[in-house]
């Protein structure tokens, strides 16, 4: 190597040691701020998360609602502090936000339904129309919640089936409460020959449901017409009980009342045609 080859590679090192120097001296605040700015800010969020995890258990949310909101809040500002750390040191955060808004917006198209399942998730478990043990009637089914989730709801019904209830669909329509209040009224509905003495029958029946173990004695028992016609009179049995016993007394109760009207001489309705001739 000649001494002119020699002189350029020194001049170009001391130009590369002059330049990074340069940089060094402006970048190197920038990269400690943002350094101290992330430190900071990542200890303001833990802090802020677990506040609201003390808010969430003291207004009593569910623990599902509780992690899923504390998890979304500590995402959304953990990509809030990146966003600021890399404007400060320099990075044009411009595209990357429009990049992040657009797949945002195709994820949100692909997932519409289940979206609109998890938004109704969150309300139910904001709002709490039942609870976990509850026996609801909703979309047609009547069953035990026995799991609440963010996108569906699980029931059991009485022939021992789980449904799952998308949350979508059930958060906008009619729920029905039947352990809102403890005690369910069992309403049945049973009939007797049109000639029968209905204040006998009704006593009968009174009886008879009296003599079920689980049927409550307060609120008490009511038998009262519900129909006179078709060839019999309807009567409207209505006893009450706890929610867990509901399906034994709705069976129960009726083979107890027919029993006991069968033993009183209570005739039920005589099933009869009507034939017309030409």
């Amino acid at each position: 190597m000649d001494l002119l080859q020699i002189d350029t590679v020194t001049n170009q090192a001391s130009t590369f040691a002059v330049k990074a120097k340069e940089m060094a001296m402006e970048y190197a605040p920038k990269l400690l701020g943002a350094i101290l700015v992330y430190l900071i800010g990542s200890w303001v969020i833990k802090k802020i998360t677990q506040l609201l995890n003390k808010m969430f258990i003291k207004k009593n949310y569910e623990p599902s609602l509780r992690t899923f909101l504390s998890s979304l809040v500590s995402i959304a500002l953990n990509i809030l502090l990146l966003l600021s750390v890399f404007e400060m040191i320099g990075v044009k955060i411009t595209a990357f936000a429009a990049l992040l808004a657009g797949a945002g917006l195709a994820i949100g198209a692909a997932l519409n339904g289940s979206l609109g399942n998890f938004a109704g998730g969150v309300m139910m478990l904001v709002f709490k129309p039942f609870k976990v043990g509850d026996m609801i009637e909703a979309q047609g089914q009547i069953g035990i919640v026995t799991e609440q989730g963010i996108f569906n709801t699980m029931i059991l019904t009485a022939d021992n089936k789980t449904v799952i209830l998308p949350n979508g669909p059930l958060s906008t329509g009619t729920i029905v409460n039947y352990t809102t209040h403890g005690n369910l009224r069992v309403d049945l509905t049973m009939a007797i020959a049109p000639n029968m003495e209905i204040e006998k029958a009704r006593q009968v029946a009174i009886v008879a449901m009296a003599h079920h173990p689980k049927v409550l004695n307060s609120p008490a028992p009511e038998v009262s017409v519900l129909k006179v016609g078709d060839g019999m009179v309807t009567l409207a049995v209505r006893p009450y009980t706890k929610q867990p016993d509901y399906w034994d007394v709705y069976f129960g109760v009726q083979e107890l009342v027919k029993n006991a009207w069968d033993v009183n001489g209570v005739e039920g309705p005589t099933p009869h045609r009507v034939i017309i001739q030409k």
